[in-house]
């Protein structure tokens, strides 16, 4: 007679895996880069949030085809894709995001007054980074006991 309570070795894995403190930061940032990116994506069709065309630096909207705020349309689109990229693959993913990142930096950091707002996106990059390279490990790998 079997036992209900008895675990199978991917169960028993599974188990160990979600005690790791490395896999825990993994699945916070995945999940993180996952839905932030895509409701920020989805709220540049709303501005619910923010009046998102205030943060394009004039510079920028000078040399986009449209109006600023047909450029946060072409925004949210991509911060959708990136957000759906970390859920798939968040080894490309992580460096996709890092790399929307820095570019959103540059353009704050052409504003005066949303130097804050750089500094609190640098920091979002660096963890960026780090899903990246947690991916490399935890992403797509079992490991044997």
């Amino acid at each position: 007679m079997s036992s209900a309570t008895t675990s199978t070795p991917s169960v028993t894995h599974g188990r160990a895996a979600l005690t790791d403190p490395g896999y825990q930061a993994f699945v916070i940032l995945r999940t993180g880069f996952t839905v932030a990116p895509i409701l920020f994506g989805l709220d540049k069709f709303a501005n619910l949030l923010v009046d998102w065309p205030t943060y394009l630096a004039p510079w920028i909207n000078d040399i986009v085809p449209g109006s600023a705020q047909q450029a946060m349309y072409a925004v949210g689109v991509i911060e959708i894709v990136a957000g759906l990229a970390v859920a798939l693959a968040p080894r490309f993913g992580g460096w996709l995001v890092a790399g929307w990142l820095a570019g959103i930096i540059v353009n704050l950091l052409t504003i005066p007054g949303h130097y804050d707002v750089a500094l609190r996106d640098f920091g979002l990059l660096l963890a960026a980074v780090a899903l990246a390279r947690l991916a490399q490990r935890y992403h797509g790998k079992r490991q044997s006991h």
